[in-house]
């Protein structure tokens, strides 16, 4: 039985492509029921409609507050049956509303090593501080800024002269490589999550 999963994405959706092709492909375990969308103008929107998955688009400025369209996400979440939640390229902060029914099935992808670059900007700051090797991290979502435990990564060296655009592609081509290999893990059950330690058997 496929894992139903739901993935949250405000931007371009490359992310969301890589994990939908998979399923469509047959190489990955699970269901993609829906999208999560802040930005009901945003690409991945579209990209969510061709390959056939409910959106939920939502502009957050008609809340009252972020736990008010949380309990509104939560409510579809359940209505759906849905066991994990992958955030990729999701530009908000959880609140407790959605980590605490979902900690440990709530996973995102951050475009550097954790913990050295959490929040907005992991590229640039990366290039700004001067380092040989960046990547990208999977790992668990506890409420903090890109501070849950760790489950896999994988590095992208860093060549001289590199900027912004033409580091971003070599780090979303990682990306798209490592996320859904770690959602099969997840599908799998061999992913195994004790404090902050996560092992993958």
């Amino acid at each position: 039985m496929a894992m139903k999963i739901a993935v949250f994405a405000s931007g371009q959706g490359t992310n969301f492509q890589a994990l939908a092709d998979r399923v469509q492909e047959g190489r990955l375990d699970v269901s993609i029921e829906l999208l999560v969308c802040d930005r009901p103008s945003a690409p991945v929107v579209g990209r969510a409609e061709r390959a056939g998955v409910p959106v939920h688009a939502f502009t957050p400025k008609s809340y009252a507050s972020r736990e008010a369209y949380e309990q509104e996400i939560l409510a579809k979440l359940q209505e759906l049956g849905v066991e994990l939640i992958i955030l990729a390229g999701y530009m908000r902060i959880i609140t407790p509303v959605l980590v605490e029914p979902y900690y440990g099935r709530m996973v995102n992808i951050h475009p550097s090593l954790l913990p050295s670059f959490p929040g907005v900007g992991g590229i640039a700051q990366a290039l700004a501080y001067g380092v040989k090797v960046t990547g990208v991290t999977v790992h668990y979502v506890d409420g903090g800024l890109d501070s849950g435990p760790i489950i896999a990564q994988r590095v992208v060296e860093v060549a001289d002269g590199d900027t912004e655009d033409s580091l971003a592609p070599r780090i979303h081509e990682a990306e798209q490589a490592l996320l859904p290999w770690v959602v099969q893990q997840i599908a799998r059950g061999r992913v195994h999550l004790d404090g902050r330690q996560v092992r993958i058997r």
